[in-house]
């Protein structure tokens, strides 16, 4: 359908989107933007009425366009003129702020950082986030700039990682996280060091426990694995036992940039002794691989941080891969709970601010931040939710991407050429639900992962005497459920924890 869009004018795009039945409208537009002619764009450009159109199409043109595997600058330029001046709805408003970052980041590895439109859309983010007064509005500016990972947006990330409140330090710190680690250096590590050793202000743990993560994971000094393991001994305990079994999940992995000090370090009985890692918390961290090739490694993580009194705060599920130095983040779900210590009667330390009743998630896919969703946010919003829950999973992210594109001419030493395209396209459905029970005191959360990946390969050796065609074509589909639930009612805590994984068709 691509290729058919690619050879196609810009008339007949149009009047394709707009007689096409309404349930295959999102399917074309999502295709129309994977082609990237001009024709398709300016046919695009006449349809989408940003005023009109219904949030949910809207928001599927916006990630089809931050997930394009090469984006143009006129794909870009789109972009910036839809969302350009107009009062919008603010969940569309947040899909264009994470996409214009997305396609920003793309542009500049394809070396396009000097393109106008570009420049357009660094100005806008900049502009945006200097702006912004609410502290939601700051948390979309600085995902934006995770996507985006421009080395010059570092000063402006540190700033707020150090003086903003905790959604915002926690905001800016994963944006840190996206950037490699060459970009990673002292003056980033020396900020990291005052928000873990708490030397200006008190943090929030999830705020302190990142920072010490990108020291870890970032060719750490000797110095500061030591510093951070003495500085676990004053955690409290869950805390303590997370970030411990982070430090003994990279001393397992082959290819973890710490792996080397650590065994160092563990040389040493000072430190490497039942006393230092006989936290008795529930909170876990695992990290482990599921494919090893030369080329490739893919690995599955999954950390579970709990407050005092057992409540889940954060969960994140993780699938990474790894190939010559390089890191994609497949897929990563985040899903958070914070405030809950006053609905379980525990108290807040002093000198912390209480944090506000909210729970929500946020993912990450194919290197692409995806707008956080709220479940709930405050006494009253919960209390609604819960009375007047629909029982129905939020949608995270649903749709058709083209993930790959790729068109190559070989010349063979014959004086033949072979011309070959390779095309990979995902169909996505990714929903979470989240469900507290005031009365049994339960807490389920739910992630359902559906995806089906096509990929068409296609070598052509034309010639004026012969002609010949190879061509391949592989279909997988997967399924996978990651249920918990919390039964806080009496002590200790229960939790049930389910990864389901339907039988994969490979085709």
């Amino acid at each position: 359908f691509i290729q058919m869009l690619r050879s196609a004018k810009k008339r007949d795009v149009l009047q394709l989107l707009k007689r096409v039945p309404e349930e295959m409208l999102p399917f074309v537009v999502e295709a129309a933007v994977a082609a990237q002619s001009v024709a398709s764009l300016a046919a695009l450009s006449d349809f989408l009425d940003f005023g009109k159109e219904p949030k949910s199409l809207l928001e599927k043109f916006l990630y089809a366009a931050a997930f394009s595997p090469q984006p143009s600058g006129e794909l870009l330029r789109l972009v910036l003129d839809k969302l350009d001046g107009k009062q919008l709805a603010p969940e569309v408003q947040e899909t264009g702020i994470v996409a214009m970052g997305s396609l920003i980041g793309k542009l500049c590895q394809q070396k396009l950082c000097g393109l106008q439109e570009v420049e357009r859309g660094v100005e806008t983010i900049l502009r945006g986030l200097r702006g912004a007064e609410e502290e939601s509005e700051v948390v979309i500016y600085l995902l934006a700039l995770g996507n985006a990972v421009l080395p010059e947006t570092i000063p402006s990330l540190l700033d707020h990682a150090e003086e903003g409140p905790a959604t915002v330090t926690t905001a800016a710190i994963s944006a840190l996280r996206r950037f490699p680690a060459w970009h990673i250096s002292g003056k980033v590590k020396q900020a990291m060091r005052r928000i873990f050793h708490e030397k200006r202000k008190s943090y929030e743990k999830t705020c302190r426990l990142a920072a010490a993560e990108i020291l870890l994971d970032n060719e750490p000094s000797p110095m500061d694995v030591i510093n951070i393991l003495l500085a676990a001994n004053e955690l409290e305990t869950e805390t303590a036992t997370f970030l411990l079994l982070k430090v003994q999940n990279s001393l397992r992995a082959d290819h973890h940039p710490a792996r080397k000090v650590m065994k160092d370090i563990m040389r040493d009985p000072r430190i490497n002794n039942y006393n230092f890692f006989s936290k008795a918390g529930i909170s876990s961290s695992f990290s482990g691989p599921l494919t090893v090739t030369q080329d490739l490694l893919s690995t599955f993580g999954l950390d579970l941080l709990f407050l005092e009194g057992g409540f889940l705060r954060k969960s994140v599920s993780d699938f990474s891969l790894f190939s010559h130095g390089r890191r994609l983040h497949a897929a990563q779900v985040t899903i958070e709970a914070q405030g809950m210590e006053s609905m379980l009667g525990e108290n807040v330390l002093e000198g912390q601010e209480e944090p506000e009743l909210m729970a929500g998630m946020s993912a990450i896919f194919f290197d692409v931040q995806l707008r956080p969703i709220v479940f709930f946010q405050g006494y009253t919003d919960l209390m609604a939710k819960v009375l007047l829950s629909s029982g129905e999973p939020t949608s995270v992210v649903k749709g058709n991407l083209l993930l790959m594109d790729h068109h190559q001419v070989i010349p063979l030493q014959s004086g033949l050429q072979v011309a070959i395209k390779l095309q990979g396209g995902l169909g996505l459905d990714i929903s979470a639900d989240m469900d507290v029970s005031i009365w049994e005191q339960e807490l389920k959360t739910s992630i359902n992962t559906r995806g089906s990946l096509a990929i068409d390969f296609q070598a052509e050796l034309d010639a004026p005497f012969l002609q010949a065609t190879l061509r391949s074509q592989t279909e997988v589909e997967t399924s996978i459920q990651f249920d918990t639930i919390l039964r806080f009612s009496g002590s200790p805590v229960l939790m049930c924890l389910q990864l389901r994984e339907e039988q994969v068709p490979y085709r």
